[in-house]
């Protein structure tokens, strides 16, 4: 979790109290947030002559992106306390002027122009809301270039066109950037020669295939560059102590992540403004698509919590009113709904975004009424004994046996590639059997395995160096989407085990299907389909399929109940699969499902 250092005595006054270290411990308990360190006590570093400051270190939960700097400390924690009441974001034009229009050509610019800024925060610019831009937005890996990034600029005319904003590409030739330096004389530079002197890494990447990686130009009506994200920011636009409007702009590559920190940073800054929490919008174009809209609107999200629920989790038997009021101390606006009165209409401000259900509503009843004082109690049930699940048993019994007849258990990954999981097999993807990654990180993890052949065949080429033959098996859970329930897709377990050797192993194998069955107390059919008498038991069959070497693979068949399925199959790997997993030596697999045995 992140820690936020904050100055002990601002944060103190703006409390409105003094609080002992005792106190303030507690204080942050109730409220879910954690006093990691209080360094008046301790040796402190002296800046230009003068000692820091005491620092309050305070641990953050990894969800509370709004208390990431001083303001959303002190505000959450005077809500809490009942000193001031949830804030009113407003997000209107001065004087019922239209916003200003900002034209963009990239699809990542958000920009809050905040009307009055009294006292310019320094300390908070560069520690405070900025560090939610880092926490939230996460920081990119060089081989990925940034994923975010954030400037504050002086915005000279709002709500007029010569306070036009634009973005345009880094092939604007003739342009130049003067870079913030502390002397006013710094000598312009080239963006093309400040780019170059960077790593590749540090423009944003786009997603069109053949684009190359798109580093924007920020300019102002006039054609003066005010910023270029992500390397740096202009002099041009930078705000001093007597800046009484500001414009921020982000950028960023996933524009979910990017609505939330603007949210955060305009929610963060606009305590500022000569009317409190309450900022100028600004219109953006975007040329390349020719849409509009209007950003940010800071309206909160609305849904219904039921007040059963609430009270059945936490113990509770509150009232409706009751619940709304306690609510109100984690900066939600709440009311008993017109329509059911089981329901509480609930207002989510947008600086909280880590509220996704109703769940994380009842836990914020919860940290309000006091966890300390919650009602104890015993499970209604009496006492229970842990027993495993029926699968898992079932699975435990063929490990056991799989290791007892000399086989070794692996673990592979259950995520694999899409090719892995399907052309290195030859087999077809048909649209509706896998469930894939919406955003892969690599190329090896786009898919969820629907097979557990892949991760034994990779044990196997992994591992080239240890002696012949190689037995290992797994059992584990393979996954299928299955559009029939609710999280439209499904587990499934099953068992696997890959024979690679000098000989082909095709007998091993069978013979471990034989065993494990046998064990399993399923009797072999010697004519299966074709008996006269239908008994339980399995049976093989012949298969053709291009996983397997043509005449060298069977499926297992099983009947229960009078209920014929296929179970699996077993046979030696096709050379075609060999050669795509790269492996030298003949194997043979085989998997079976267990699900079908309990």
């Amino acid at each position: 979790m992140p820690t936020i250092s904050v100055d002990k005595y601002k944060l103190f006054e703006a409390l409105g109290r003094k609080f002992t270290k005792q106190e303030f411990e507690d204080l942050c308990f109730e409220f879910g947030i954690e006093l990691d360190e209080d360094t008046e006590e301790e040796e402190r570093p002296i800046v230009d002559g003068v000692q820091e400051p005491p620092q309050l270190k305070i641990e953050i939960p990894a969800n509370r992106y709004d208390m990431l700097c001083f303001e959303g400390i002190a505000l959450n924690l005077n809500i809490f306390m009942g000193r001031t009441t949830p804030p009113q974001l407003q997000s209107r034009g001065a004087k019922g002027r239209h916003p200003p229009d900002h034209h963009r050509l990239a699809r990542m610019l958000k920009g809050p122009a905040l009307r009055v800024w009294r006292h310019p925060p320094q300390h908070q610019v560069h520690q405070g809301p900025v560090r939610v831009l880092h926490c939230a937005a996460g920081q990119a890996s060089p081989e990925s270039g940034p994923s975010a990034n954030t400037g504050v600029h002086r915005n000279p005319r709002p709500g007029h066109h010569q306070g036009s904003i634009h973005i345009r590409g880094l092939a604007s030739a003739g342009l130049q950037v003067r870079p913030p330096e502390p002397d006013p004389g710094a000598h312009r530079r080239d963006p093309h020669d400040l780019l170059r002197k960077r790593p590749t890494s540090r423009t944003l990447p786009t997603h069109h295939q053949g684009c190359p990686p798109y580093t924007p130009l920020i300019l102002d009506a006039n054609r003066v560059i005010c910023s270029l994200p992500p390397i740096i920011n202009g002099d041009h636009s930078k705000i001093t102590l007597n800046t009484t409007n500001v414009f921020i702009e982000i950028t960023a590559t996933d524009i979910t992540k990017l609505d939330i920190v603007t949210d955060m940073m305009v929610t963060m800054f606009s305590e500022y403004c000569a009317e409190p929490f309450t900022v100028e919008p600004v219109k953006i174009i975007s040329d390349h698509n020719n849409q509009t809209r209007v950003t940010p609107h800071l309206r909160p999200r609305v849904t219904h919590a039921e007040v059963d629920y609430l009270n059945s989790c936490t113990g509770l038997n509150e009232s409706r009113e009751s619940l709304c009021k306690l609510l109100s101390k984690m900066a939600y606006v709440a009311r008993p709904s017109d329509k059911d009165p089981n329901l509480l209409e609930v207002a989510i401000p947008p600086t909280r975004a880590d509220v996704l259900h109703q769940a994380d509503i009842m836990e914020d009843v919860a940290v309000c009424y006091g966890f300390n004082r919650l009602p104890r109690s015993s499970p209604n049930r009496g006492a229970t004994v842990a027993a495993p699940l029926p699968i898992n048993k079932l699975s435990d019994i063929v490990r056991i046996e799989a290791a007892m007849a000399g086989w070794s258990e692996v673990m592979p990954l259950t995520l694999c590639s899409h090719d892995e999981n399907f052309a290195w097999l030859n087999r077809k993807d048909d649209g509706n059997t896998v469930v894939r990654l919406a955003n892969p990180k690599t190329l090896e993890y786009q898919v969820v395995r629907t097979s557990l052949l892949p991760g034994l065949i990779k044990t196997i080429r992994e591992n080239k160096g240890h002696s012949l033959p190689i037995k290992i098996f797994e059992a584990a859970d393979v996954v299928f989407k299955d559009e029939k329930l609710e999280r439209r897709a499904r587990n499934e377990r099953h068992f696997a085990a890959a024979w690679c050797g000098k000989s082909s192993g095709f007998e091993v194998v069978h013979g471990l299907l034989d065993r494990l069955l046998l064990m399993l107390r399923t009797n072999f059919i010697a004519d299966g389909k074709d008996a006269a008498v239908k008994p339980d038991g399995y049976w093989i069959e012949e298969l053709n399929e291009d996983t397997f070497f043509h005449g060298h693979a069977a499926a297992v068949y099983l009947r229960l109940g009078g209920k014929e399925q296929r179970i699996g199959e077993f046979g030696i790997l096709h050379p075609s699969v060999l050669e795509k997993f790269d492996l030298r030596f003949p194997v043979s697999t085989l998997e079976i499902n267990l699900e079908v045995f309990l």
